[in-house]
């Protein structure tokens, strides 16, 4: 199915929370927006092509629509678009997960609607500086309008685009983003953590703990806890953690076969 909306010039947004102000920020120089959100609703922005606060039906009647909700909440926004989307709009979803957010979207949303899975690969912490060279994950679902949406995001917002399917974006994200934000939470739980005599390699550990912090405790849920692949991951990480854990504990190669110890650690306690 390709798009019948020829030229794109309205764009909405379910969702208003700090991803959502973000994207309204970069995207209303270039499209109109119509904005929902009850907890949350903007006030009228007239700047760049203009931001209004709107219904779930003027937000659905929009060439794009996007679901920057968290990704248990994006049946309902589904529920509440569904009867006023327009033939030919297409929907994206934001979420840090993206098999369980396209199963739902295909299951829930009309046949004659595209649908694309999204995922920026950053934040408000990390985008505090601009967009460009930052990179989003694009897994086309329905429709054919994911060259030309990927051809904005690159010429336009200059950001590095990656096309790829849910699951392989799952398995990658599993690692990539679940090690990084468990690492950071722990980390936080360990604090006061020092912050005079501290090395490169420290200060850079504490820069990505502190892209996270502040993220809301539903993205990091959805990243461990809706990703069916974060758990192989946790428990890979876990395991080897243990594993070092004795190894230090015991202090001698004795005290544990190599072949149980992560490789690097063998080779030394080898050596």
């Amino acid at each position: 199915m390709s798009s019948k909306i020829r030229a794109i010039t309205t764009i909405g947004i379910m969702g208003f929370g700090a991803f959502g102000r973000l994207m309204a920020r970069h995207l209303q120089p270039h499209f109109a927006l119509r904005v929902c959100d009850p907890d949350s609703a903007p006030a009228a922005d007239a700047s760049g092509k203009g931001l209004q606060p709107a219904s779930a039906a003027e937000v659905a009647a929009c060439d794009i629509i996007i679901l920057a909700v968290p990704v248990p909440a994006i049946p309902e926004a589904i529920a509440a678009l569904r009867p006023h989307l327009k033939a030919g709009a297409i929907v994206l979803d934001v979420g840090s997960v993206k098999i369980g957010p396209a199963r739902a979207m295909q299951a829930a949303l009309p046949d004659n609607v595209e649908i694309i899975g999204t995922h920026p690969l950053f934040g408000p912490q990390s985008a505090r500086n601009g967009l460009a060279g930052l990179k989003i994950a694009l897994c086309p679902i329905r429709g054919r309008s994911t060259p030309r949406i990927a051809a904005f995001l690159r010429h336009v917002l200059k950001l590095k685009v990656v096309v790829t399917t849910a699951d392989a974006h799952d398995r990658e994200v599993a690692m990539v983003q679940g090690l990084t934000h468990l690492i950071a939470k722990i980390l936080v739980r360990m604090e006061p953590l020092p912050r005079t005599m501290t090395t490169a390699s420290f200060d850079l550990l504490m820069q990505a703990t502190e892209m996270v912090r502040y993220d809301a405790p539903n993205v990091f849920m959805a990243i461990e806890r809706a990703n069916p692949h974060a758990k192989a991951v946790r428990d890979r990480f876990f395991a080897l953690a243990e594993e070092m854990r004795l190894f230090l504990e015991h202090g001698h190669a004795e005290a544990a076969p190599s072949s149980a110890l992560p490789h690097k650690v063998a080779e030394v306690a080898q050596a």
